[in-house]
């Protein structure tokens, strides 16, 4: 594990020669890389020399932090540091290991390697101890969790003492970008994960656009972003994302790393309930507002156009009222049946297809979860308005019938409004879970066990819905919306 990559530091017009001496040579092509996200970025290449090294030499700039040295397949062999010399020497083994590696002219590179393998032999020593303690004898588990504990004293001092004595080293910058921080135990236990989320970045120095070809950098904004943050909700989200980026617009290479990496995922998650709001402040925060300076004004545009598609379905928007033709198939307006006007607290937009495999199996359980909830003789939590989304139109109606569907069931051409841009629908099955308001509360579809679940913690979150009716909308429908009409 560790680095490939460049870090901080100013750029230097000095010429370079690394020098690498394989123990035995196993390919006659090597390149010279760095990270960029996850994948690896070619700054240089040579062939293996007559007399067994590998040699990088240049007269172009070669800025400062850490570089990779791979075989011909692309395949990372080991990393090593330009910072206090460009012009270095470094013998490694066949297994590249740490505590091997023989440096000369560079004190970055012995430090790093002197680092890494004392790491490497403290992990291999827990690793030990951990087989001891697993052992029947409890006076020797009880010395293993005691050489245990010391270990982790030494190697905590060792590496405090390291990070003193070697501030100013670019390697040591990139072990404290690594950090993310402990939480202090005077923290409330219901505040700790929040203080956590909170401080994460706090080592972490923004300031440094060469930190982007490291792998420290993205695994960590990676892992901020769609670990800790994952299940948050998107407000949440947002919240988190602005704090980081707003440390880093003013800097176009930091926030063009950062943005292009996380937009097209809040964009593209479309199985995750909010992450199109994530999406659309992204844009409008940073896009739109000329921020993202690198972006043509094609690429302005067309993210300005897909956030005017997406609003309309966001979370906490307004569902637009849908008025379509039930099994009748009326041509009249006054005969369609609205998506709004139920006593019914909650609204459920069911768009299915009967040709789906997917939408059958749900619509099924739907049915069923529906049947068992009439079946109590309680009031409904939910109206079912199930869209067919098909324009075989008898296809669909006899589909209904022959299962009985007990929804609000409507379908084809006859309709008030584009439902699937009203929505956002790119196809089916589509579910929309609308309040007592009408405003959309949940626009990702889900299992059918969850629905009631999901209603739970809305108002639990939202006391201000839990007792209310939907006033507004107790208007009864000007036909039979249970009559299948042939």
């Amino acid at each position: 594990m560790l680095l490939a990559a460049l870090c901080g530091g100013a750029v230097v017009a000095q010429n370079y020669k690394i020098t690498l001496r394989p123990q035995v040579a196993k390919d006659s092509l090597y390149y010279m890389g760095q990270h960029f996200r996850d994948k690896y970025v070619l700054r240089d290449s040579t062939r293996l020399r007559p007399d067994g090294t590998i040699v990088f030499a240049g007269k172009s700039k070669l800025p400062t932090g850490v570089y990779t040295l791979l075989d011909s397949k692309q395949k990372r062999l080991f990393d090593f540091i330009v910072d206090d010399s460009r012009q270095f020497e470094i013998a490694f083994d066949t297994n590249c290991r740490n505590a091997n590696m023989k440096v000369s002219k560079s004190k970055a590179n012995t430090l790093m390697y002197e680092y890494m393998a004392t790491l490497e032999q403290t992990r291999a020593d827990s690793r030990r101890l951990n087989d001891r303690m697993r052992s029947k004898d409890t006076a020797e588990v009880s010395l293993a969790k005691a050489e245990m504990e010391a270990l982790g004293d030494r190697m905590e001092k060792y590496q405090k003492n390291y990070m003193k004595a070697n501030a100013n080293y670019k390697f040591t910058k990139l072990l404290q970008l690594s950090d993310n921080g402990d939480v202090p135990d005077e923290v409330p236990q219901d505040q700790k994960y929040i203080y956590y989320r909170t401080h994460y970045w706090d080592g972490a120095d923004l300031s440094d656009p060469n930190l982007i070809y490291t792998p420290h950098l993205f695994d960590k904004m990676n892992y901020y972003f769609f670990g800790i943050l994952y299940n948050q909700p998107c407000d949440t989200i947002i919240r988190y994302a602005d704090m980081i980026l707003h440390r880093v617009e003013n800097d176009s290479t930091m926030l063009r790393y950062f943005i292009e990496f996380i937009a097209p995922r809040y964009e593209k998650g479309t199985k995750h309930i909010g992450w199109d709001q994530v999406f659309v402040h992204l844009v409008q925060e940073y896009y739109l507002k000329g921020k993202c300076t690198w972006a043509t004004p094609a690429e302005v545009y067309n993210k300005k156009q897909t956030i005017e598609y997406l609003s309309a379905s966001l979370i906490g928007a307004f569902g637009q009222e849908l008025r379509m033709a039930d099994t009748a198939q009326s041509p009249n307006p006054d005969d369609w049946v609205s998506s709004h006007y139920f006593p019914e607290k909650y609204v459920i937009l069911w768009i299915w297809d009967p040709d789906c495999h997917h939408c059958q199996k749900q619509t099924a359980e739907l049915k069923a979860l529906y049947d068992s909830l009439q079946a109590t003789g309680k009031p409904m939590p939910f109206e079912v308005y199930a869209v067919g989304y098909e324009s075989d139109v008898k296809k669909w109606k006899n589909y209904v019938i022959k299962h009985e569907l007990p929804f609000v069931n409507v379908g084809g051409m006859n309709v008030n409004i584009d439902y699937q841009a009203a929505y956002n629908v790119h196809g089916a099955p589509t579910m929309i879970l609308l309040n007592a308001d009408r405003e959309i509360i949940m626009n990702k579809t889900l299992p059918t066990a969850n629905i009631l679940p999901f209603i739970e913690q809305y108002e639990k979150d939202h006391p201000e819905q839990a007792n209310r009716p939907p006033s507004k909308w107790q208007r009864q429908q000007l036909n039979d919306r249970r009559k299948f009409k042939e």
